[in-house]
């Protein structure tokens, strides 16, 4: 699979940022087809920095709805990538 399809978009959230500061976790949308390998791999080239450890979660949709109407929003896979000291990120950077 493309790397550059694999990681579709940081997750920014106060969570992840706090993870981010107190112990180099970054988290990022992914591929639902992806996995860890993949993820690992992907986030070391596009980035280049070192990966340590990959936890992978898959998100269900919330429940959404408009008067009657009931409807969900798609399922989507989290990747939480635990960087190697003194590695980081520039996109985090200025956020």
């Amino acid at each position: 699979m493309d790397r550059y399809r694999i990681i579709k978009r940081a997750h920014l959230t106060e969570k992840s940022t706090i993870a981010k500061d107190e112990a180099n976790k970054y988290v990022f949308e992914v591929d639902r087809k992806a996995n860890k390998i993949e993820i690992g791999d992907a986030v070391e080239k596009l980035f280049k920095v070192k990966v340590v450890n990959v936890h992978v979660l898959n998100m269900t949709g919330k429940k959404k709805r408009l008067g009657r109407i009931v409807g969900q929003k798609q399922d989507w896979k989290k990747a939480i990538v635990t960087l190697a000291p003194g590695n980081s990120i520039e996109l985090y950077e200025g956020v």
